[in-house]
């Protein structure tokens, strides 16, 4: 359900009912479920700055109403620690799945919180928040065997070792999101990625002056998307089961510093990038190419994730024969402006 701005309180009850999907809530003064069998809500709410809805008692009023729950997703500027440590104190162990995004004011001590209450997580998003690498640290330590996919977009206090450091320590991972968080000041970031509402700076940001370099190796990553790090001028990957690497607006990433390893590489979005690192692409992956216009809409999904929607329309060139005797034939794209 889209534009609930108008719901001044909600009150569901069903005995069917599995998943829920509400965006655009605005000031809701109550919201009451009889879902005994919901297994998943998302509540996306407005940016406005006179957004009165008392979150903590939304939130606690999930874990008394739902037992069930597995998938929680909330997108929200006034989400907090406080509204964390509500959310942890309700009787969610079964919970699988959880996005807390745009809440500048969850810190460490948040994750610390999440990390005591939920081990079972698969999916954890915590984008525009206030975590550092310490955060990052109490994620590894909990869920190094359950956690699959890893969020954590515009949180301007980590840094490449941070994200290091969670492909290290987090054998499981599939897919690992941390655009805008190694950011040059200097730049500004192309709307492409910025006006998307659910990703616009945090109040909190703090930008990393120096120019950072990234190395992962990691045996089960299939996406990672490092979009508008512009303080990232080095990368260095060896994730042979990669499919979809995202590095738009990665401005002073230099070609002599990029190493790819992606045998199963499908599409590499590099809009914004230097002329060179996408030649570069295209000849240490030596797949096919193709450079086409990044005009696909992208959209934070319910599940925290955020990908680009491309056709595989494309038609196969054929590898140079001796740099590709030994590989089976692919088909990747590269995407760039």
């Amino acid at each position: 359900m889209e534009e609930c701005c108008n719901l001044g309180g909600l009150i569901f009850s069903s005995t069917s009912l599995s998943t829920l999907w509400l965006s655009d809530l605005h000031s809701l003064s109550k919201m009451g479920f009889n879902c005994h069998h919901l297994k998943e809500v998302s509540l996306d709410f407005s940016r406005q700055e006179n957004d009165r809805t008392d979150l903590t008692t939304i939130v606690n009023g999930l874990g008394i109403s739902l037992p069930k729950l597995q998938n929680i997703h909330i997108a929200s500027v006034w989400l907090s620690h406080a509204v964390v440590l509500a959310l942890t104190a309700s009787n969610l162990r079964g919970l699988r799945m959880l996005s807390l995004i745009l809440g500048s004011e969850i810190t460490d001590a948040s994750v610390a919180a999440i990390a005591s209450s939920y081990s079972n997580l698969e999916l954890l998003d915590l984008s525009g928040s206030s975590i550092s690498n310490s955060g990052i640290g109490m994620i590894c330590n909990v869920f190094p065997e359950t956690l699959l996919k890893l969020l954590l977009a515009l949180c301007p206090n980590i840094t490449s070792s941070g994200i290091q450091f969670a492909a290290a320590q987090l054998p499981r991972l599939e897919l690992m999101d941390c655009g805008m968080t190694i950011c040059d000041p200097n730049l500004e970031i192309s709307n492409e990625e910025g006006n998307d509402s659910d990703l616009q700076r945090t109040p909190n940001s703090k930008f990393h002056l120096i120019y950072q370099k990234l190395i992962i190796k990691h045996s089960r990553l299939k996406k990672l998307s490092l979009w508008g790090c512009s303080g990232l001028d080095a990368l260095y990957l060896n994730c042979p089961q990669i499919v979809d690497l995202n590095i738009n607006s990665c401005r002073n990433l230099h070609s002599e510093r990029l190493q790819l390893q992606f045998p199963n590489l499908e599409s590499v979005h590099a809009s914004g990038c230097q002329d060179m690192m996408v030649k570069t692409i295209q000849n240490q992956a030596c797949y096919n190419f193709l450079a086409v216009e990044n005009h696909f809409p992208y959209k934070r999904l319910p599940d925290g994730s955020k990908r680009v929607r491309v056709p595989y329309l494309f038609s196969p060139q054929p590898c140079d024969e001796k740099k590709c005797s030994r590989a089976r034939k692919r088909h990747c794209a590269v995407i760039s402006t």
